[in-house]
């Protein structure tokens, strides 16, 4: 079958494209904005791309066509045009979830945070354990090659992201997926451009529980309050929780947990080990445990994969090192939500002391842009010495307004902003630690930073 993918290059379509090319599928595609990495993962496999969207865009011979959603509504020239020529079409959830996961083992990853790092060491864990696991996540784990894989295994790992599906689908993507584990990390107020409030989430993430067989597990963090109270509208599968906690708590909380500094992990008070790697942050660790506890589900013990996460990577785009030299590192992260900011840069800060921290944002998230959260982004940052934010197009809200008083600075160009930071260099007598946060191609600012580092 030849397959045409509307949004190729977003980090869930590109994955679906390389699952239907390993099935035998002819695939093809479009976008609007092609940018690494998909895109070269995307051609490596010899996928062909178009760009920009036109009526042309879609090729006689394709037999069916999987929409993304990303500016794929009304409007758009190439939706305009499959709607008038009669080809078939679904959204890329419902092709995953009719196409690629029935008959899976589905061990699926959501929550507001962390899905794409959790994902990647679940799947990580099951492939050092002679699993060969499929797997699909919205990002590049460094540990593979790949952002999807299909195997023959019965195990398939996927990141369950709550946006919306299509649009002629409104329902969240991930209750086209029917795990049989399931992992709820956190729920935080996301998506404004979509959901009106934190009840209009957590409806989606409760009919993904509904889903969930009473053979199945679902696995929770035990200090969300939010999930708490989801949890608590009922559940019908078994469970399990997770917590860090801090070494002064007396009473360990039931389910996986770990002690943090000392990163010791127990389970229903029995002590399996301790937890040695290259990632830093509370908010990895919290990670780290909702990926013990799904690989535990399939028959992976703790022990195993503790030993098998001191050898986890990352995930390219999450706090990845783009480069080092004695004046700077250089970071490239996809936080996009004042949570994952403040708890980033939190981590950064525990691992290096007292080095300068330099944050670089871009708010160029759909909810970042209306403003939701812009009381919080000042805060976010506490742990930077230095801020700089980008300012992208369609802004609703007065950025230098909510920042500056902060002392943060604002820019509209991203090689003025770089230049800045050049000079601030300069003045530096530590090495400083520049972390790039935004959920978009950057590379014209990574790359005139990278001169500006070379120079400083």
């Amino acid at each position: 079958m030849h397959i045409h993918i509307l949004g190729i290059c977003g980090t869930l379509m590109g994955s679906i494209a390389l699952l239907a090319k390993a099935q035998g599928h002819a695939i093809t595609g479009s976008d609007d904005e092609v940018y690494p990495p998909m895109s070269d993962q995307l051609r490596e496999e010899g996928i062909a791309l178009q760009s920009p969207y036109s009526r042309n865009s879609i090729p006689d011979a394709a037999d069916l066509v999987v929409l993304g959603n990303a500016g794929l509504g009304r409007g758009n020239p190439a939706v305009e045009a499959l709607l008038s020529n009669g080809t078939e079409f679904c959204s890329g959830a419902e092709f995953l979830g009719r196409f690629i996961l029935k008959d899976k083992w589905v061990i699926a990853v959501s929550g507001t945070h962390g899905k794409t790092t959790t994902a990647s060491m679940v799947t990580w864990i099951l492939e050092c354990a002679g699993l060969n696991p499929s797997y699909l996540i919205g990002g590049i784990p460094t540990n593979f090659e790949r952002s999807a894989r299909l195997t023959e295994s019965p195990f398939f790992v996927i990141e369950a992201d709550e946006y919306d599906t299509s649009f002629f689908d409104r329902q969240s993507k991930f209750l086209h997926y029917h795990p049989r584990t399931l992992v709820l990390n956190n729920l935080e107020f996301d998506h404004a451009d979509i959901f009106a409030d934190l009840k209009a989430i957590e409806d989606q993430f409760h009919q993904l529980i509904r889903r969930v067989p009473a053979s199945g597990l679902i696995i929770s963090n035990g200090q969300d309050n939010n999930i708490e109270n989801l949890l608590e509208r009922g559940i019908w599968s078994e469970q399990l929780r997770f917590d860090v906690i801090s070494g002064q708590d007396s009473s360990p909380p039931k389910g996986l947990w770990m002690h943090q500094p000392s990163q010791v992990i127990s389970l229903e008070g029995a002590r399996l080990g301790t937890l040695n790697w290259r990632l830093s942050g509370v908010h990895n660790l919290s990670n780290a445990l909702a990926a013990l506890a799904a690989a535990r589900h399939v028959g992976v013990t703790p022990q195993q994969g503790i030993e098998y996460l001191a050898d986890f990577t990352g995930v390219k785009r999450r706090m990845e090192i783009v480069h080092t030299c004695s004046r700077a590192v250089l970071y490239d992260d996809f936080a996009h939500h004042p949570t994952a900011i403040k708890s980033t840069l939190a981590g950064l800060r525990q691992k290096i002391g007292q080095a300068p921290i330099y944050a670089i944002l871009e708010p160029r998230s759909h909810t970042m842009r209306l403003g939701i959260h812009h009381d919080q982004l000042a805060p976010a940052c506490a742990d930077a010495d230095r801020v700089f934010w980008l300012k992208p197009e369609r802004l609703a809200f007065d950025l230098e307004k909510a920042v500056g008083p902060q002392g943060h600075a604002v820019f509209d160009d991203p090689l003025t902003l770089a230049r800045t930071v050049g000079q601030q260099l300069e003045l530096e007598s530590k090495t400083a630690h520049i972390v790039i946060m935004s959920n978009g191609g950057i590379d014209v600012l990574k790359t005139a930073l990278l001169d500006q580092i070379s120079h400083a």
